[in-house]
This record gives C-alpha cells, sequence and structure tokens, in this order.
C-alpha cells in the first residue's frame, strides 16, 4: 500500500456515511491494545516487586545504619509504612520511574511503524492529530498508574512489615498519618509533572523513528545527562533551567511546614520543555511520510 492510496482512501471514507473523525480509534481500544502488551505486565510486575526486595534486603542487612550520626530518609524507612512507601519513591524517582514513562511513551508510535501497521490506522482512516492524542493520553495514563502503583504496594507492604505509624521526618518531628497520606500523593503527582519532560522527549522521538528501542533510549539517555550535568556545579544558576535539578523538590513535601517554592519552579521547567516538544511531534508527525 503506497502513500497515495491511504491518502485516497482517507478522502474516500471522509465522505462515506456515518464517519465520524472522533469516533476512530477510541481510547478504551487503545488502552486495552497497551494493556495487552508483554511490557505492560513486565513493568507492572518490577514496580510492584521492589517493596518487597527492599523489605528483604532490610531483613538480612538489619536496620539502615546512621551514616556519622547524620539522618536521611532511607535510615527512616522501617519507622512505618509511610516512611517505607517515602524511601521507595526516594530510591526510584531518579531512574527507575524514569523508565516506565520513557517505556509507554516512546514506544507507542514506533512500535507501530515497526509492525508496519501504522499506515493502515491511518487508512482506517484515523486522523493523525487524533491517533496522536489517543496514544499520549493512553501512554500518559499508563505513566501515572506506574506512578501510583509503586507507593501502594509499597504503603501497603510497609504497613504490614513495619506498622502503621506517623512518618519520621530525618530532619526532626513526625507527620501523623492523616497528614503523611496527603503529602505522599502531592510527592506522587509531583515526580508524574517532573517526567512530563521524558514522556514528551520519548514521545517526539517515537514519531520521528521507526525503532521503539531507539526512542525509549533516547529518552531515558538524554534524561540520564541531564543527571549528570546537573552535578557540574560549575554551570551556577544555569542549572536552575535544568529539569534535573528540580526532580527532588519533592523533599520540601515531608516537612512539618509543606514548601511550595522548590516544586513551582520544578513544574514550570517541566511543562514548557513538555509543551515544546509535545507541539514538535504534533507538527512533524502531520506532514510526515508514513511508508510504514
Amino acid at each position: 500500500m503506497t502513500v497515495r492510496d491511504i491518502v485516497a482512501g482517507a478522502a474516500q471514507a471522509d465522505s462515506a456515511p456515518g464517519y465520524r473523525a472522533r469516533h476512530t480509534l477510541p481510547l478504551r481500544v487503545e488502552a486495552m491494545r497497551q494493556l495487552r502488551r508483554r511490557r505492560t505486565l513486565v513493568v507492572a510486575g518490577v514496580l510492584a516487586a521492589l517493596p518487597f526486595i527492599l523489605i528483604a534486603a532490610f531483613a538480612i542487612g538489619g536496620d539502615p545504619d546512621r551514616d556519622g550520626g547524620q539522618v536521611t530518609l532511607i535510615d527512616t524507612a522501617t519507622s512505618s509504612g509511610a516512611n517505607f512507601a517515602a524511601t521507595c519513591l526516594f530510591v526510584s524517582a531518579g531512574f527507575l520511574l524514569v523508565v516506565p514513562v520513557a517505556l509507554f511513551c516512546g514506544d507507542t508510535v514506533a512500535s507501530e511503524a515497526s509492525w508496519s501497521s501504522l499506515r493502515y490506522l491511518l487508512a482506517a482512516p484515523v486522523p493523525r492529530a487524533r491517533l496522536l492524542l489517543s496514544k499520549l493520553t493512553v501512554a500518559l495514563a499508563f505513566s501515572a498508574a506506574a506512578m501510583v502503583l509503586l507507593p501502594v504496594v509499597a504503603l501497603v507492604a510497609g504497613t504490614a512489615a513495619y506498622g502503621w505509624g506517623d512518618l519520621q521526618i530525618p530532619t526532626g518531628g513526625a507527620l501523623d498519618p492523616g497528614t503523611a497520606l496527603p503529602r505522599l500523593a502531592v510527592v506522587v503527582a509531583y515526580i508524574f509533572v517532573s517526567q512530563l519532560i521524558t514522556a514528551a522527549l520519548a514521545f517526539w522521538l517515537s514519531t520521528v523513528t521507526d525503532a521503539p528501542l531507539g526512542a525509549v533510549g533516547g529518552a531515558v539517555g538524554l534524561t540520564i545527562v541531564g543527571n549528570v550535568l546537573d552535578q557540574v556545579t560549575a554551570l551556577g544558576s544555569w542549572r536552575d533551567f535544568l529539569p534535573a535539578h528540580w526532580q527532588f523538590a519533592w523533599a520540601d513535601a515531608l516537612q512539618p511546614q509543606l514548601e511550595w517554592g522548590g516544586m513551582i519552579k520544578g513544574t514550570a521547567v517541566s511543562v514548557a520543555y513538555a509543551l515544546v516538544l509535545f507541539a514538535l511531534a504534533f507538527r512533524g508527525f502531520r506532514t510526515k511520510d508514513v511508508v510504514s
């Protein structure tokens, strides 16, 4: 099937009785297609297993040691289920949670191209903007589900292992469960927003390449590069424009007095980059010659 055939088929269907562009590729159809993918089940399994792996590690190695009397979030991991959930987020936010976001958003369009099924979706015909919007919406929804799955499993497993109690703050003090749970929800929401830059980068790469691994790997690789650059103190205030500089601003939510300043700046940086990359994806795909 040539591009000319696709265009002709789309034009014919567009004038067919009963055709409605907004009814093509419903979200539930795309969601079920992605849910049945093996990589979705693998990601869910890995995220659900991480809390139990950490519990086993603490059981084998004993309680976390304090380095020179300085208390960190990991040192309080076994204090309560809430502390354990916060620790799981801390150890996974920098890299592990980047992978499912890059996978869901980077694989969604490129995989269709690698299977040579993308041109048939467009010949259905599914408008290009709607195809991208459906796939992006589902990819972001799955990414958000991955963000929620980890702390929920960690909270349940941690409560079973260490009991239900206050969230002990490393700098001193504690948050009662009624306060700790909404604060953890703020943390999860911020981590998701901070990962929008990775999602947008992976999605844009997914529209310009037919290799899913290239889109996913490129997004993860550039995210790692951003983390490395943030460690270069010689950059000074230029680091404020790096999304990685604000990735742990959510720690301000786990203080006696909630501070929004860092999270607001991090949100602004991440959303700004994400909007530009999403716009590039839609603009480039609109005129792309789809031959696979």
